[in-house]
């Protein structure tokens, strides 16, 4: 998220607040696609990581970016942290250890898609290459310390340093250490909302296991296939992780409001400055309980949307949904997530279909599979059934979904092409992790340090 919401409305009830997810609704044709993409920054030189200050620093990306796109810079206590398009589509954003992020657009296909990131990429090289800057797209940081790795100066992130290592073991590692790549898809109703959500909640392991990337940390394999999945075992368990109110048959709006409601706060912002509310729950917050602490004590309807972008569940609801369960990944992996997902949740039929897959599947079995699904990704069983068997199930679902919305490119080409890197997983029964460990124990003799060269952007 590049910039925190300002918007003075007050919140004067719960119904508010739910009104607030439902006013998200929207018809079908409206339906919109935005993806967002992270990677490390390194130097080429000798593979270390990218500090925010100096002449070659994440904050010279900035600055860059901005006089080449003409995005506006968005600023946090007079450090530039992020750019805005100025229409408010797209935008710019950094994660506490410099990871660079694109959040895209809403654009209608996945060959617009795909098309944006190919341009954003081409644009950062522009930028980054005299400054001798590359960018890695993998899950997990493969060789940098916590210590090493640098801290970007935004003032929520200064909050969640201080607060995370109360919360959990891991969440320190998600925040600096981590790569994702994520798509926010729309709904038309509650209803819809509530297949969507129950549907890719079920496969969001699945998409885990797929996307897994992330075998390495300091420098050496770390027994996982998925280290940002496991990370995601123990990070913040109040507000990550599977939501058991979710896999309830009556799921709505307000269920996700009155969980959201005792998640503690991270922050509110009142004239540009941060204030710590990790002490207090929003539901505490809208009885009072911030009076005294700071000058406008009253919760308004911004302070709603960033503690809504504070919470984590496997899926996110906001007035869209955000798959959260991928591991970042090569160019490629960033057009393959979200075709996994539209064409699973954007047609009617894949979407029934999927459904009918996952009817039987329970809050402890997904919790099950969540669990085994870092270590083991495609090996993984729900009951006696592979992930792999699933897998194979699941994609021909959503391909069948993305041939019948038929959004065509220039050449005749359907958007059922971006699932090929999936398609390769299962015709290889080996994920990105294991292709990395085999050349780790290969050709890499033993070095991490090839990576950087191998999958860079």
């Amino acid at each position: 998220m590049a910039r925190d919401t300002t918007d003075q409305t007050p919140v004067t009830s719960v119904a508010e607040l739910t009104a607030y997810l439902a006013s998200g609704s929207k018809p079908k044709e409206k339906f919109r696609i935005g993806t967002e993409h992270e990677k490390f920054a390194f130097f080429k030189a000798d593979n270390s990581p990218v500090p925010y200050f100096g002449e070659a620093s994440i904050q010279a990306l900035l600055n860059g970016m901005a006089e080449r796109s003409g995005w506006e810079p968005i600023v946090d206590e007079g450090n530039i942290i992020g750019l805005a398009e100025h229409s408010g589509n797209g935008a710019i954003s950094l994660e506490p250890g410099g990871q660079f992020e694109l959040s895209g657009a809403p654009l209608e296909n996945l060959h617009q898609t795909c098309k944006e990131s190919n341009q954003h990429l081409a644009v950062l090289r522009e930028i980054a290459e005299p400054l001798g800057i590359r960018f890695l797209g993998i899950g997990g940081s493969p060789k940098w310390t916590f210590a090493e790795t640098p801290r970007m100066p935004k003032s929520r992130y200064d909050i969640m340093t201080r607060y995370m290592p109360k919360v959990g073991t891991k969440g320190l590692d998600m925040m600096y250490r981590t790569c994702t790549i994520q798509v926010n898809l729309d709904f038309s109703s509650e209803e819809d909302m509530r297949r969507k959500m129950q549907v890719s909640m079920k496969l969001q392991p699945l998409a885990t296991a797929l996307f897994a990337s992330s075998p390495f940390t300091g420098g050496k394999p770390n027994g996982l296939l998925s280290w940002r999945g496991d990370i995601w075992r123990d990070t913040d368990n109040q507000r990550a992780g599977l939501l058991p109110a979710a896999f309830k048959p009556e799921f709505g709006f307000a269920d996700y409001v009155e969980w959201a409601l005792d998640v503690p706060m991270y922050f509110v912002v009142r004239d540009g400055h941060y204030h710590d509310c990790t002490h207090v729950t929003f539901r505490q917050f809208m009885a009072g309980a911030l009076k005294g602490e700071v000058a406008e004590w009253q919760p308004n309807m911004g302070d709603w949307a960033n503690h809504l972008s504070t919470l984590f569940p496997d899926v996110r609801l906001k007035r869209f949904l955000e798959m959260r369960g991928a591991d970042g990944g090569p160019w490629r992996r960033i057009c393959a997530l979200p075709a996994f997902w539209v064409g699973l949740l954007y047609d009617d039929e894949a979407l029934a279909d999927a459904e009918t897959l996952t009817r039987g599947w329970s809050y402890d079995d997904v919790q099950t599979l969540r669990d085994a699904v870092p270590a083991q990704a495609l090996s993984a069983k729900l009951g006696t059934t592979s992930l792999f068997d699933i897998a194979r199930e699941v994609l021909t679902i959503s391909r069948a979904g993305l041939k019948r919305r038929n959004r065509l490119n220039g050449d005749g080409i359907d958007e059922s092409q971006f699932l090929a890197p999936l398609d390769e997983v299962l015709a290889k029964k080996a994920t990105l992790a294991e292709d990395l460990l085999a050349l780790y124990n290969g050709r890499w003799n033993g070095s991490v340090e090839p990576v950087f060269a191998e999958y860079q952007y």
